[in-house]
């Protein structure tokens, strides 16, 4: 499969870049980040987008085994933490909106781990990273290829 068009108007793949780097400093875990970036990739299928956070991920010390067992991590026992758990499922809700939307319980277990302001970045990345897949799927941009 070849990609459709590699253009991305530069002021939108600018505002996008700003936003990831904002909802990921003000999130304050870059390594949660990216399993968070990843998971939402995995959902969405977007190969571009998990290929890079994958890589994003090892650079910041993420283990190999975790990335391989993310897309499993609720049958991963103790391999992730109470709190990235509860980022994961927070991840799977906003992502596969339902009609429930994001539920009740999946929010308050993640505003048991996170504070207000981290909660609303993590919320952010979340959205964010869903919108790039959206971009990157949309024109079939290839693992590894320019993003624009």
């Amino acid at each position: 499969m070849s990609a459709r068009t590699q253009y991305l108007d530069k002021a939108v793949g600018g505002a996008m870049a700003a936003l990831s780097a904002a909802a990921k400093k003000g999130l304050g875990d870059p390594v949660l980040a990216e399993l968070v970036m990843m998971r939402a990739s995995q959902i969405n299928a977007c190969a571009f987008c998990l290929d890079m956070h994958v890589e994003i991920a090892l650079k910041n010390g993420e283990t190999p085994k975790r990335v391989a067992l993310l897309n499993a991590w609720r049958e991963a026992g103790p391999l992730f933490s109470e709190r990235e758990r509860a980022a994961l499922a927070l991840t799977e809700a906003v992502t596969v909106l339902t009609d429930d939307f994001v539920p009740d319980d999946v929010y308050e277990a993640a505003a048991a781990h996170f504070d207000e302001a981290e909660l609303a970045h993590l919320i952010g990345l979340i959205a964010v990273i869903n919108s790039w897949n959206r971009l990157m799927v949309s024109r079939r941009v290839e693992p590894g290829a320019q993003a624009w």
